[in-house]
C-alpha cells in the first residue's frame, strides 16, 4: 500500500470513527428525550389533555429549521427528522390514553 493510500485509509478510519460516536451520542439523545415525551405523555393522560399540541409542534418545527440553518444542515432534512419524531411522540401519548 503506497503511503498517499495508507493516509487516506487513515483519514477514513478516523471519519467512520467519529460517525460511529455520533451515532451513539444520537442515539442516547434520543432515548433521553423520549424519557422525557413519555412523562408528558403520562401527565397528559392523567389530566385528560389532547395527546398532540399543534402550536407547540408548529414553533418546534420553527425552531428546528432555524438550528439547522445555523448548523449548516439542511432544513428540509431537519423539519422532515422533527415531523418523524413528533410522530412517534404522538402514537406513544395516544397508547398512554387507551
Amino acid at each position: 500500500m503506497s503511503d498517499l493510500t495508507q493516509r487516506a485509509a487513515n483519514l477514513l478510519a478516523d471519519h467512520r470513527d467519529s460517525i460511529d460516536r455520533l451515532d451513539a451520542i444520537l442515539v442516547y439523545t434520543l432515548g433521553e428525550r423520549f424519557k422525557h415525551t413519555q412523562a408528558v405523555g403520562r401527565l397528559k393522560a392523567e389530566h385528560d389533555l389532547p395527546p398532540s399540541d399543534p402550536m407547540r409542534e408548529e414553533r418546534q418545527i420553527e425552531r428546528l429549521e432555524w438550528l439547522a440553518k445555523e448548523a449548516d444542515l439542511d432544513p428540509e432534512f431537519a423539519k422532515k427528522f422533527l415531523n418523524f419524531i413528533i410522530s412517534e411522540v404522538i402514537r406513544h401519548h395516544e397508547k398512554l390514553q387507551r
